[in-house]
């Protein structure tokens, strides 16, 4: 990495910090500029009383040494613990604001990234590396430590500073204290590097068991596990898998240790054979009567402090540098674009509802292959008509949906509602006018109406309403807090399990509680047995009303009732038409699938 990328990664890593929490990253600073002053305070001033009491000086004199020592600390102390106490309260703040703007980034990307698994092992990789200490977390330690460290350095310097104007010297031990410094210095940069680097290359071999291993603690450690651990006698095989983990985990950590062990050793000695040799430089001046008693002390103190904080600059000088290429990785992840045309038209209202939309050839591929997923797709319908959608597994019937609400654009063709391209809607607005029930769809463990109203306010009432239309009325009756009740575990312990059956009924509930123009459906009742998916469906015209319902479905018999269904096969549409239309066409795919599934549930009922 060139030294202007460097420059600009600490700049933007600065301001990132500052952005996230002033007040942390002020009393950050400020504290850890007054924490690295406070001991020159006393050995200042204990000098000057050495020295007063070697010379003799009036009482009052060495008792305005001792009471300035002690006031100057004891303000600083306040002042510093003071500040400790708000970056304290700040931290949180800092969390949080961290936690908000990957969060904040994840819901702003486009579609498309979320499902790159490109994206998703970045994202998963820099959540391991803060969990190391490096990325935004290293930042505020190592920007503590080196503000500290340079502090200690002037300081240290500006107060043994005089030592090389001393007469009667000579010339080579003056030289020779600088070198010493200066190899120590040097020394320490070298051995910091080296080790940083072995740790670096350990944090590289680390990920891959890292990410083994949070899934496994993910895995064991949710109730819901526990039944296949025990019932499939999982316990051994996991805890071998943990045990190898671990173990070949450790055995990269006690590598890299030796290592830099060895490293730190040899840096300790130079260090010490250093200070050594400033005692017999400074014990030499002194025999000479070329400097004081006090000064004596002050210069070892001074100096010490100085290799010390030298050590430390440079060991954080290091580290920021390699952490530069986490934080670039950091940054690479809040720098993804979202490339989706935002729009700015206003979607029309019309009073008539004499709304179409048109697929107009529009194929598609997805992101980082060569395969289409659709091809030449060509399909006109009127809003307030209920569509069916059918097919075989992976013919292309969600990558349509998909691309009709605009998760995702045509690599050719262009969709139409009401004659304009849907690029050109502002992408908000045109998103708000659909309410969709995936088959991924997603519960959480809040209370029974914010999950319908997909919100932490809602009105109970009509959570109410939206669950009895969707078939969930009995359970909510049985429900002891009604719309207000938990659902699992994960916050409340009186949470409430549900079937796949119950949350499918409550995802339906969501997409009514919305009341969006459009009301799409994919795969809406797979989860359900058979009476309860007859309830819904026959029930559903009246739900429905007179918004444009889209249905995808494997059970064709679902969609008898649909004005049109459109047959897909291999990414393109093969037949379209009603019910009755298509089951006509003796050849066509519609009355091969029709039959097929027909002849099974026949038999089904002949064997009962």
């Amino acid at each position: 990495m060139k030294l202007s990328e460097h420059i600009r990664i600490s700049k933007r890593a600065i301001r990132h910090l500052f952005t996230l929490s002033r007040s942390y990253a002020a009393c950050l600073i400020l504290n850890a500029f007054l924490q690295s002053l406070m001991p020159y305070v006393p050995i200042y001033f204990s000098a000057r009383l050495i020295d007063g009491l070697y010379e003799k000086q009036p009482v009052q004199t060495l008792a305005l040494y001792v009471g300035l020592t002690v006031g100057i600390v004891f303000l600083l102390s306040l002042l510093s613990a003071y500040l400790s106490s708000r970056r304290d309260i700040a931290d949180n703040e800092l969390n949080l604001s961290e936690q908000w703007t990957f969060s904040q980034k994840a819901m702003q990307m486009a579609y498309a990234s979320i499902e790159d698994p490109e994206v998703t092992l970045l994202r998963k990789r820099i959540a391991m590396e803060s969990q190391t200490g490096y990325d935004l977390w290293y930042l505020t330690s190592s920007t503590e430590r080196l503000v500290f460290s340079v502090t200690r350095i002037l300081a240290s310097l500006s107060m043994t500073l005089s030592f090389f104007f001393l007469e009667g010297i000579p010339l080579f031990m003056k030289l020779g204290f600088a070198g010493g410094i200066l190899l120590t210095i040097l020394c320490g940069a070298f051995a910091s590097r080296k080790s940083e680097a072995i740790f670096s290359r350990f944090l590289d071999t680390a990920v891959h068991l890292n990410v083994f291993q949070g899934k496994y603690y993910d895995y064991i450690g949710h109730y819901s596990s526990g039944k296949d651990i025990r019932l499939y006698d999982m316990a051994k095989g996991l805890l071998d898998f943990n045990v190898g983990t671990m173990t070949e985990f450790n055995r990269h950590a006690l590598a890299m240790c030796q290592k830099q062990a060895a490293l730190k050793a040899a840096d300790i000695a130079l260090s010490h054979v250093l200070r050594f040799c400033v005692y017999l430089i400074l014990l030499y001046a002194a025999l000479s009567g070329r400097i004081t008693l006090g000064s004596i002390a002050r210069y070892v103190s001074c100096v010490m402090l100085l290799l010390t904080a030298a050590s430390e600059a440079v060991a954080n000088f290091q580290r920021a540098l390699v952490n530069h290429t986490y934080l670039k990785r950091y940054f690479s992840y809040l720098d993804i674009q979202n490339p989706m045309y935002q729009g700015s038209l206003t979607v029309e209202k019309r009073d008539d509802n004499e709304y179409f939309v048109e697929f107009c050839d529009v194929s598609f591929r997805y992101p980082n292959t060569e395969t289409y997923a659709l091809r030449h797709v060509n399909l006109k319908f009127k809003i307030g008509e209920k569509l069916a959608i059918v097919g075989k597994n992976g013919s292309g019937k969600t990558t349509f949906i998909k691309l009709m609400c605009r998760l995702y654009d045509p690599t050719e063709g262009k969709i139409l509602l009401n004659g304009v391209d849907i690029r050109k809607y502002d992408y908000d607005e045109y998103m708000s006018i659909f309410s969709i029930v995936f088959q991924d769809f997603r519960l959480f463990g809040f209370r029974l109406g914010e999950n319908v109203a997909a919100s932490p306010s809602y009105d109970p009432g009509r959570a109410a309403h939206c669950l009895e239309q969707a078939g969930f009325g009995k359970r909510l009756a049985a429900m002891p807090e009604g719309a207000d009740s938990f659902l699992f575990k994960e916050f409340d312990d009186s949470g409430i399990e549900i079937s796949g059956g119950e949350a499918q009924k409550i995802a339906l509930a969501r997409a009514l509680y919305k009341d969006a123009p459009f009301l799409i459906l994919d795969e809406p009742t797979s989860a359900l047995d058979p009476v309860s998916e007859y309830e819904v469906y026959s029930s559903f015209n009246e739900i429905a009303g007179d918004k444009t319902a889209i249905y995808i479905s494997h059970r064709l018999a679902s969609c008898r009732f649909c004005d049109k269904i459109a047959v897909f096969d291999a990414g393109s549409i093969v037949q379209t038409g009603s019910h009755e239309a298509l089951i006509r066409q003796n050849q066509g795919l519609y009355h091969r699938l029709w039959h097929a599934q027909a002849q099974y549930y026949t038999k089904d009922a002949a064997g009962v």
